[in-house]
């Protein structure tokens, strides 16, 4: 089975492209809402959370499990997988994020080597899109913008409303300003907004979908590492686990998912242990 760990709902626009791109896998995604969000949280914290949240995953019997949550990624993603699955020797367990993927596919496509990143302010302040892009092309100039409005916005469902409009221009001139080519959405929220983001800034600057990105590079791995794509069930299970409360996640995980969601649990995972 392959897990989608995230600190809220942002993280089911990723798992709504696996679902379009590999449907045949079992997927068990859990949002742990209640803690949510981690943008605010300290690296401890953020350390902590998703650590249980990967231990739960692996406890249900995930094999390969994807943080989505763009904070968690940026901020400990390789400690957890270093930390976690140095000792003993794992070979049958992966955790992956969804950084790598899209710094990946944005040095490829920039012509002007002037990428613009916006995320919360937790994701923009670690740098690791900077220090992903950097080390792919050290000629990569990269400007980015915390955006910590939006992930409210889209949740509450204000994102098209004028005020939404307003706030995101406001946060997108510097990078207009900035004239970047291509802009990485370092939230899994915002592709919610990703038409508003084009017409904002234009039909010259490439925006990638992250969800469609980070599909394709696991579609690439599984082909790469079918030691590992062996083990993953193939029953087109779908689970959907949540820290907080049931109804609201089926609430908001319906119009994000742009279906009806079933099997959604309220799970409590500061109890499991390795």
């Amino acid at each position: 089975m392959i897990g989608v760990f995230d600190s809220g709902y942002g993280g089911l626009t990723i798992l709504k492209e696996f679902l379009r791109e590999l449907p045949e896998y079992d997927y068990m995604y859990l949002g742990d809402n209640a803690r949510a969000p981690y943008g605010n949280r300290s690296h401890e914290a953020v350390k902590s959370f998703a650590e249980e949240g990967i231990q739960y995953l692996f406890s249900k019997g995930c094999i390969l499990i994807i943080i989505a949550c763009n904070t968690a990624s940026s901020q400990v993603l390789r400690e957890l997988q270093e930390e976690y699955l140095r000792t003993p020797k794992v070979t049958d367990r992966k955790i992956l994020g969804v950084i790598k993927p899209l710094a990946e596919k944005s040095a490829k496509i920039t012509t002007k080597k002037r990428i613009g990143v916006v995320g919360t302010r937790a994701t923009v302040q670690a740098k690791s899109y900077d220090h992903e892009l950097q080390s792919l092309d050290p000629t990569i100039q990269v400007y980015s913008q915390d955006c910590p409005l939006l992930v409210p916005l889209v949740e509450e469902g204000w994102s098209h409303k004028p005020e939404g409009r307003m706030i995101l221009k406001k946060y997108l001139r510097p990078l207009k300003s900035a004239n970047v080519d291509t802009l990485i959405l370092g939230c899994t929220h915002y592709p919610f907004l990703i038409k508003d983001f084009r017409q904002i800034m234009g039909k010259s600057v490439n925006i990638p979908h992250p969800g469609e990105v980070v599909s394709a590079s696991l579609k690439d791995y599984l082909q790469r590492h079918p030691e590992i794509e062996q083990l993953l069930s193939k029953k087109e299970g779908r689970h959907f686990l949540t820290t907080d409360d049931p109804v609201r996640f089926k609430e908001v995980g319906d119009r994000f998912m742009k279906t009806d969601l079933k099997n959604i649990q309220k799970v409590d995972i500061t109890k499991t242990t390795k």
